[in-house]
């Protein structure tokens, strides 16, 4: 159980943030990045769930997400090379619950004849920017992985990755199952 009773502490002050492991990084550090862009991908899907009174299934999908969202940023926070102690870590079977989810609201959608932009009702617009925020956690991931010293979990990139598409298909189910999905048209506008 977390237990937050203070909020501010001061140790920050220096510019450096402190890991689940208790070793302090200086707060533009690649792993306080990528944690911290998927708190942004779960502060966007927050917003976008204010919009979605009317789709209860999306929104409890979503809900699952912004939970599994504060496991990653706590798998992330604890590098698994620093502490051999259990902790918490994004499992296969969160991965494979996205996927069974991606399928679920895909197969009310009508097949595509272009590229979305992002728009239509307020939520699938919010869940776009979501997505978008969502690729960017994911290449800070990627990039943290492909360090020697940074070792992160095979199932947190599968996961961000999976999100992506999860929220793309949640946009399209938001625009009234595509109805109202806002398409490319490339070169109208020459």
């Amino acid at each position: 159980m977390v237990v937050l009773n203070r909020i501010y502490t001061r140790t920050g002050d220096d510019g450096t943030t402190a890991l689940g492991s208790g070793e302090r990084r200086p707060k533009y550090d690649l792993r306080i990045a990528a944690y911290g862009t998927v708190d942004e991908t779960n502060a966007a899907i927050g917003i976008a769930r204010l919009h979605l009174a009317a789709r209860a299934d999306l929104d409890a999908m979503l809900g699952k997400v912004q939970n599994d969202l504060f496991d990653l940023g706590a798998d992330l926070a604890v590098p698994e090379r620093q502490d051999k102690a259990e902790r918490l870590r994004l499992l296969a079977s969160q991965v494979e619950r996205l996927e069974h989810d991606i399928d679920t609201v895909n197969a009310a959608l009508g097949p595509l004849t272009s590229f979305v932009l992002p728009g239509g009702t307020a939520a699938a617009a919010h869940l776009h920017l979501a997505r978008t925020i969502c690729r960017r956690a994911e290449r800070l991931v990627v990039e943290l992985a492909s360090r020697p010293d940074e070792p992160v979990g095979g199932p947190a990139i599968k996961y961000l990755n999976r999100l992506s598409d999860f929220l793309f298909v949640a946009s399209r189910a938001a625009n009234d199952d595509g109805a109202r999905d806002v398409l490319w048209e490339p070169g109208k506008h020459r």
